[in-house]
């Protein structure tokens, strides 16, 4: 069933180890980026436009940290080399997400667990159309929904901490979330796909 979650946020510390400064900066501007873009009433699109790039410069920055690969500020933007497929990942997903929400929260919240590898499975392999991507991701989350669940509710009640440090934490939290999402990713993706 894949490596505990406690294991890999502590292989996910060790991997931050001397990289914090880096890695506080970079999630620090990304985050203005799009705190920015959603600020603006008048950017409503616009930020639909720069979230897939974003979210796939993010990946791209988290699994060069996990994997103890050269990690730079800039690779934050590297999903706009692969504008259209990141924008339109990200727009299927958020489709296929709402649709799922318009039944009940329950199945929007499995939709988007389902669906939450698609752009390190893009980092890795920007060739693949957006529909393929959401099916491997899928296929890969097919009996680790649970365990990726489990481990949000870990960074959950981290982030409720982070609130009372008057959201400072914050700074800490969330490049420590991605880099063990992207261990999370590493990890189920080793394991063989659970047949039916």
């Amino acid at each position: 069933m894949g490596t505990d979650n406690v294991t890999l946020m502590a292989m996910a510390r060790t991997s931050l180890k001397d990289k914090w400064p880096l890695a506080i900066g970079t999630f620090l501007v990304y985050t203005l980026i799009n705190c920015s873009f959603g600020a603006m009433r008048e950017a409503g699109l616009l930020s639909l436009l720069v979230s897939g790039p974003l979210a796939l410069g993010a990946a791209i920055f988290s699994l060069a940290i996990s994997r103890a690969k050269e990690a730079k500020l800039e690779q934050i933007f590297d999903g706009f080399k692969f504008f259209s497929t990141a924008l339109v990942t990200y727009l299927l997903l958020l489709l296929y997400v709402i649709l799922w929400m318009l039944l009940l929260i329950v199945p929007g919240i499995i939709a988007a667990l389902s669906y939450s590898m698609s752009f390190y499975i893009l980092a890795d392999d920007p060739s693949l159309k957006p529909k393929e991507v959401l099916d491997r991701s899928k296929k890969m989350m097919d009996g680790y929904k649970a365990k990726l669940f489990s481990l949000c509710m870990r960074f959950f009640l981290l982030a409720i901490l982070c609130v009372l440090t008057l959201g400072i934490g914050f700074l800490w939290l969330i490049p420590y979330a991605n880099v063990t999402m992207a261990k999370f990713y590493d990890d189920i993706k080793e394991q063989p796909l659970i047949q039916p």
